[in-house]
């Protein structure tokens, strides 16, 4: 029997790097062997897929619900016809697949899309180690239950003192929401070594990422970030992060969570 996947959700402002770190994330999984990664784009203002460098052609909100009604070939029927589209959604890379959610198109719902995930995502999730979902600062879709309960939710923040109050207030959604804690780690990015990081309490932050020339410089080119150099600050730091979310899924693994 396969071994359900480690899942680890990012949230956080927009601006604090998020899609970075889990682009890189997803890299640092391949290159330590732990393949093959879902990423899955849960942010409708995020551009996961331009950070992997890799194309979607079609995200799940674009799936309107009356296209499986009215439209389901003869001889399927809809449960077979909606795997088949996610199927479709799914961008296949080296290393990793991904699949974006998108926005609804007019002015639609993303019950749906929520519903198409939560029934997709049984099916898929076996097929992998590790699930890396770059998501929202209000969680909807941890709240809706569509990516389940995480077994890490990383809180990507810059050192700053709105960066704290952010983080306060993301740790109290995910807490209301039924996770543990334990679970919740902050991630600092772009930390300027001259800067004083927010104090976050007894706990110490799980990483910290430091600003790195080299992300600017993709971000400039609109090259995908995930491929910055080996010898890359923010690439060695989140490296070593990957490390440490490795041996968590070990831990879990042993202890049967």
């Amino acid at each position: 029997m396969a071994q359900h996947p480690f899942t680890i959700a990012l949230s956080g402002k927009g601006g604090t790097g998020k899609t970075t770190v889990s682009s890189l994330l997803v890299r640092a999984f391949i290159t330590a062997g732990q393949t093959p990664v879902l990423a899955v784009d849960a942010d409708p203002n995020a551009n996961f897929h331009e950070a992997l460098g890799v194309t979607v052609k079609e995200t799940l909100g674009s799936m309107r619900e009356e296209a499986f009604t009215r439209n389901i070939p003869p001889g399927m029927n809809r449960h077979d016809y909606i795997r088949f589209r996610f199927r479709k959604a799914l961008v296949e890379a080296n290393g990793f697949d991904l699949v974006a959610m998108g926005r609804p198109e007019g002015t639609g719902c993303y019950c749906f899309a929520n519903d198409l995930l939560s029934e997709c995502m049984k099916q898929l999730e076996r097929d992998y180690k590790f699930l890396v979902i770059d998501t929202e600062a209000g969680m909807e879709h941890i709240s809706r239950g569509t990516i389940g309960k995480p077994d890490v939710l990383l809180i990507v923040s810059d050192p700053g003192a709105r960066g704290l109050r952010t983080i306060a207030r993301i740790r109290e959604i995910a807490t209301q929401l039924g996770l543990e804690p334990e679970r919740i780690h902050v991630v600092f990015n772009r930390y300027k070594t001259s800067a004083a990081p927010v104090d976050i309490g007894n706990e110490k932050p799980i990483a910290v990422i430091p600003e790195d020339p080299a992300v600017e410089a993709a971000d400039l080119a609109a090259t995908p970030v995930s491929r910055i150099p080996d010898d890359s600050p923010a690439w060695q730091a989140v490296r070593e992060l990957a490390g440490k979310l490795i041996v968590m899924a070990r831990e879990r693994k042993v202890e049967g969570k």
